[in-house]
C-alpha cells in the first residue's frame, strides 16, 4: 500500500492464513489492532466470499468495452510492482481465479496476481471514498428536502381516507387476453417479439408501452402489465433484442462480444415507434369484447435503460458534448458512484444526426422507473420534455443513484405536469434476489427489502398516472397528490411524492447538491 512517500505491506500468505483459519499472525496484527473484532470478521468473509462465475463469462465481460472500462479505472487503484496501471494484471488474475478450483474470491485473485507485489494507491483510494461518501451524504440531504416539500404539499392538499377511495393496488374488473406478436423491421434488419395484454372492453382503449431494462425479459413486468390490463388499459411489453436477457446470456456464453452495442440507444426507441406503426397497420376491428387501441396518444413506462428509452421517445434530446466531457474526465466526483455511467458513456460516440430523431409525438405521457440518462440528456435535453412525466427512484439505488439520475434531473423539467416519487430505502429492482432472475442486476444486495410492497407502489402510482393522463375520464379524486401518497406509505419503504422542488430555499439547496450540473429552476 502506497501513500505519498510511505509504504505499508502485507503478504498474501498472511492473508491466506487469516482467511482459512482465522489466525492473525504478527504481520497482520500490526493492522488488526486498529480494527474492531466485527470488522476483522467481515474482512475475513470478504476474502472468502465466492462469486459463482465461470471462466468464460468472466473472460467475456473483461474483454468487453464495459469490462475494459472497469479494469482501467480499477487499475488506477490496484497497480503493478512498477507502479503501473493494473489493467492487464487485474484481468489476468481475475480470469485465472475464475478458472481455479477454489473459485473466484478476493483471496484467489490476490494469489493469481502476476507480479510479485500488488500496490494499492491509497491517495486514489481516499478520493474514491470521498466521492462515495459525498454521494451518500448529499443523497440524504436531498431526501430530507424532498420530505420537507412532501409534508408541505400534504398539509395543503385535501385529507384522504384510504378506506373511502378505490384501492389502486388491487386488480380491476376487466378480463384480458395475452398474445405474443412477432415483428420484423426489415429496414433495420431487426426482429423482435412483444407481449400484448388486451382488455376485453369495447370502444377506444388507452394504450401503454413497457420498456424493460438492460438484461431483462418481457416477463420482468408481466405483473404490472396484467394489473393495468385489468383496469382497462391495453399494455404492450417490449423485448429489445440487443439489450435483453438473451443478449446477456449470449455474452456470458461467448456468443457476443459486448454487453450492449451503442446502437441500442437508437434502436430501442425505434423499436417502440415501429411497434406503434405495425399495430396501426394491422386491422383493428371493433368488436363487442375488444375495442380499438388508441395508438395516437400512448403512455410509456420504462425501467432503467427502458427509462432512457421512454424519455427519448417523449422528446428528451442528447447533449453529446457534455456526455463526452464527463466520460473522458479523470476527475473523481459524485459520478464515481454512478454505475449507470458505464452504460451512458457507451453512447458518447454516436453520430449527432442519429440521436435527436427519436422523439415520437404519439408518446403523450411517461413514467420512468429508476431511469438512466442524466449525462446523456443533461439539463437542456430534459427541459425539452413537454408531456406529463413521472420519475420514480429509490434512495438506495446502487445502479442509478437517485440523486444523480432522478432527483437532479427532476429539477430540470419544465413541463407543468411533473411528479417525483421517491421510495425511501428502495433499490434499483422491484423484486427479490430469488424471483428477479431475468434482470442483469440480479444481486442479493440490490434486491428490494420488501418486493411485495414495492410492487403495490408500482401498481398504484402507474395506474393513477395513466388514469389521469391517458384515460378518457380523469380520476374523480386525484391520487397524484402528497396527501394520498402519505395515506398509503408503509414501512420499510416510506413513499414520497412531490410536484416541485422550486421553493427558493429548497431550490438553492438543490443547486448545492448538484454542484457539477446546472440546475434549472422549475417554473
Amino acid at each position: 500500500m502506497v501513500y505519498g512517500l510511505l509504504e505499508f505491506s502485507i503478504s498474501v500468505p498472511s492473508l491466506e492464513r487469516f482467511a482459512r483459519e482465522g489466525t492473525v499472525d504478527s504481520e497482520l496484527a500490526v493492522y488488526a489492532e486498529y480494527a474492531k473484532p466485527e470488522e476483522m470478521a467481515e474482512f475475513r468473509q470478504i476474502l472468502n466470499d465466492r462469486l459463482n462465475l465461470g471462466v468464460v463469462p468472466v473472460s467475456q465481460f473483461l474483454y468487453s468495452s464495459f469490462g475494459e472500462t472497469c479494469l482501467r479505472f480499477l487499475g488506477n487503484l490496484i497497480q503493478t510492482e512498477a507502479h503501473q496501471n493494473g489493467f492487464y494484471a487485474l484481468r489476468a488474475s481475475l480470469i485465472l481465479a475464475a478458472a481455479d478450483p477454489e473459485g473466484l474470491t478476493l483471496l484467489t485473485v490476490l494469489k493469481k496476481f502476476p507480479t510479485r507485489t500488488m500496490r494499492i494507491n491509497s491517495e486514489f483510494a481516499l478520493e474514491l471514498v470521498r466521492g462515495f461518501t459525498d454521494l451518500h451524504h448529499q443523497t440524504q440531504q436531498a431526501t430530507t428536502l424532498i420530505e420537507q416539500q412532501f409534508n408541505a404539499e400534504a398539509k395543503t392538499g385535501p385529507a384522504i381516507n384510504p378506506d373511502q377511495v378505490p384501492r389502486l393496488d388491487q386488480p380491476g374488473d376487466w378480463k384480458w387476453t395475452q398474445e405474443t406478436l412477432t415483428l420484423d423491421d426489415r429496414r433495420r434488419q431487426r426482429q423482435f417479439t412483444v407481449a400484448l395484454y388486451r382488455p376485453q372492453r369495447p370502444g377506444l382503449v388507452s394504450t401503454l408501452i413497457i420498456s424493460p431494462g438492460l438484461g431483462a425479459s418481457r416477463s420482468s413486468f408481466a405483473e404490472l402489465a396484467q394489473h393495468l390490463a385489468s383496469h382497462g388499459f391495453a399494455v404492450v411489453v417490449m423485448n429489445h433484442p440487443g439489450s435483453n436477457q438473451q443478449q446477456l446470456e449470449a455474452l456470458l456464453a461467448g456468443r457476443a462480444r459486448e454487453v450492449v452495442q451503442a446502437s441500442e440507444f437508437i434502436d430501442r426507441p425505434l423499436d417502440v415507434s415501429y411497434l406503434l406503426d405495425e399495430l396501426q397497420r394491422r386491422t383493428q376491428t371493433p368488436a363487442s369484447e375488444q375495442g380499438t387501441l388508441n395508438l395516437q396518444s400512448v403512455g410509456i413506462i420504462g425501467h432503467s435503460f427502458g427509462g432512457y428509452t421512454a424519455l427519448a421517445l417523449a422528446g428528451a434530446t442528447f447533449d453529446l458534448a457534455s456526455l463526452r466531457q464527463e466520460c473522458e474526465s479523470n476527475q473523481i466526483n459524485l459520478n464515481v458512484g454512478n454505475i449507470s455511467l458505464l452504460l451512458q458513456c457507451s453512447a458518447s460516440g454516436l453520430p449527432p444526426h442519429t440521436v435527436n430523431r427519436l422523439h415520437d409525438p404519439r408518446v403523450q405521457a411517461v413514467v420512468a422507473l429508476n431511469p438512466i440518462g442524466s449525462r446523456i440528456f443533461g439539463p437542456q435535453g430534459m427541459s425539452q420534455l413537454q408531456v406529463p412525466v413521472m420519475l420514480i427512484g429509490g434512495s438506495e439505488d446502487a445502479i442509478a443513484p437517485a440523486l444523480l439520475e432522478q432527483i437532479c434531473p427532476f429539477t430540470w423539467l419544465t413541463t407543468p405536469n411533473q411528479y417525483l416519487v421517491l421510495i425511501q430505502k428502495g433499490t434499483h429492482t422491484y423484486a427479490s434476489a430469488i424471483t428477479n432472475r431475468n434482470d442483469l442486476f440480479n444481486v442479493s444486495g440490490l434486491a428490494s427489502p420488501d418486493p411485495a410492497l414495492a410492487h403495490r407502489y408500482l401498481n398504484t402510482m402507474t395506474l393513477a398516472f395513466a388514469k389521469e393522463y391517458l384515460a378518457a375520464t380523469s380520476v374523480s379524486a386525484s391520487f397524484l397528490q402528497a396527501s394520498y401518497v402519505r395515506s398509503i406509505s408503509q414501512s420499510p419503504l416510506p413513499l414520497k411524492l412531490v410536484r416541485s422542488l422550486s421553493e427558493p430555499e429548497i431550490a438553492q439547496a438543490m443547486t448545492q447538491l448538484c454542484p457539477s450540473l446546472a440546475v434549472a429552476q422549475n417554473p
